[in-house]
């Protein structure tokens, strides 16, 4: 599928209008600030952003989008690197050996490492996400509803994977969430389900409310509970000197960690559920399993922290390839872009990359600017950025929690919408403290209808002959493969997770 010269300008006619780059930077500035809370996630920020993109440009919105999906898992670094308090989970492995240079005097060093080897790797995964997803979405013409119902079940056995390792908890929150689907209109017969006579549920739980609600509200909630941790509020912020970059002899010793930490984290991407958590540690791990040196990771080694940052990075391009083509999210943070695409009217699959070609490649294109953005911000204020760390949550709460109140109501001008954010909240709080994903409900609400009528419409089609008229479909055996494979790919990724953990612990 070529890009011909009319579709380049136009990307670009758009990428260069003054909405859109304001949406770049505040997307990279406030995705740094996100990441680098501790607490925060760009999970959180996508969910609350959202309604905020209703008035936008689609272009507009989802540039904002990714670029702060982009920046917060960079963003996580910083204070992984100088107080050892990761700002989101895909930053742990770099905490290894990013706060031992800091420890050693490096700090400032392992800040321009990590922001260089963030860039590479976030670019290297965009590359990848413009070669590979174009081809893939010209593959989704051919589905039609069994397809489809197919790929909704693909995209639900992540669902085991989002509950850190407590696959019964997932399940049980994702069959939650698949039951919330149900409440509104039968899709076939337009009768009301579930909606207890009330009038406002006939339309269906709304999901962004929902989504603010299980993210934000729940998250504001959970750090209430945690004020008197001084890691919340920390001013100790560590003295940087010294320089910024690596040596030539360092980025030469480098290149091969980067380059294979950019492959780990594009495969880890594209693999639903996984996330850049995943992919950080398998990328440390066979990073030190190459080393010539493996005794000096977690001591401070430079290849440790490139390799996790490489990796974690690369994981942002490799996830939304799923999630354009076929509307499989590959991580927590794109299952909530998934639905910012609805929102703003785009179907992933084949029609985003002919109907919408203009709209998705400046998508694309503008993450590749964020990266860009990203590291230039990341090396200009080095010194500085750190001291985001040390706003007390105290001020932040009330405005999240404004923010989501606001963001909630002006959905459809009604205070039912904030009820239901709030009543979410309440759940995502009592979730996560007892160990269930908030993630798998929100996939499952998401993908629980399109299953629901693939299903029902495969039924009508196949005339009474259901599997029969699956096993006919390659396609379809095709996608069953797939479910397959990503039902045993969350056992095989934990494995090499416990064994890169004992080789760091037995070292």
């Amino acid at each position: 599928m070529a890009i011909d010269t009319a579709l380049l300008l136009s990307v670009f006619a758009q990428l260069a209008s003054p909405d859109v780059l304001l949406m770049l930077c505040v997307g990279v500035l406030g995705g740094i600030f996100l990441g680098a809370l501790p607490g925060l996630s760009a999970t959180m920020g996508i969910a609350l952003l959202i309604p905020v993109t209703f008035g936008m440009q689609p272009v507009a919105a989802l540039v904002l989008l990714s670029a702060i999906y982009a920046a917060a898992v960079y963003g996580g670094s910083i204070t992984a690197i100088l107080i050892h308090t990761p700002g989101t989970p895909a930053s742990a492995a770099t905490a290894m050996d990013g706060y031992q240079m800091t420890l050693r005097g490096q700090g400032l060093k392992a800040l321009g490492t990590s922001t260089l080897c963030s860039v590479i790797g976030g670019m290297v995964s965009v590359v990848a996400l413009l070669l590979l997803a174009p081809p893939l979405a010209q593959i989704s013409l051919r589905f039609s509803a069994p397809e489809y119902f197919l790929i909704a079940v693909f995209g639900l056995t992540i669902i085991g994977s989002l509950s850190s390792g407590a696959m019964a908890k997932g399940l049980s929150a994702g069959l939650l969430g698949l039951l919330i689907s149900l409440v509104g209109v039968d899709v076939m017969t337009a009768y009301p389900r579930f909606t207890f006579g009330i009038a406002e549920l006939e339309n269906g739980i709304s999901l962004i409310p929902a989504m603010i609600g299980l993210f934000s509200i729940s998250q504001v909630m959970i750090q209430a509970e945690k004020l008197h941790n001084a890691k919340l509020h920390s001013s100790d912020v560590p003295k940087l000197e010294g320089s910024l970059f690596p040596s030539r002899a360092e980025w030469r010793k480098l290149r091969g960690t980067i380059s294979r930490s950019s492959i780990i984290g594009v495969l880890v991407g594209c693999l639903p559920g996984a996330g850049g958590d995943v992919a950080s540690w398998v990328a440390y791990n066979e990073a030190k399993r190459s080393s010539k040196n493996p005794e000096n990771y977690g001591k401070g080694e430079i290849e440790g922290l490139a390799a996790a940052e490489t990796a974690n990075n690369a994981v942002t391009g490799g996830a939304m390839i799923p999630l354009l083509t076929l509307g499989i999210p590959g991580s927590a943070a794109t299952a909530v872009m998934l639905g910012g695409l609805y929102i703003h009217g785009l179907q992933p699959g084949h029609e985003l990359f002919t109907v919408n070609a203009h709209i998705v490649y400046a998508i694309i294109v503008g993450l590749l600017l964020a990266n860009m953005l990203m590291g230039i911000v990341g090396l200009a204020l080095a010194k500085q950025v750190v001291k985001v760390a040390s706003v007390p949550f105290a001020i932040l709460a009330p405005i999240i929690v404004v923010l989501s109140v606001v963001g909630s109501y002006t959905i459809n001008n009604s205070m039912f919408d904030v009820y239901v954010m709030t009543a979410f909240g309440l759940l995502g709080y009592l979730m996560r403290k007892t160990g269930f994903s908030t993630a798998a409900i929100v996939l499952a609400m998401i993908l629980g209808a399109m299953a629901e009528l693939g299903f029902r419409q495969s039924l009508v089609m196949s005339k009474g002959n259901l599997l029969g008229y699956y096993f006919d479909r390659p396609f379809s055996l095709l996608i069953m493969g797939l479910i397959l494979l990503a039902l045993l790919s969350p056992l095989l990724l934990r494995w090499k997770r416990k064994r890169a953990l004992r080789v760091l612990q037995s070292s």
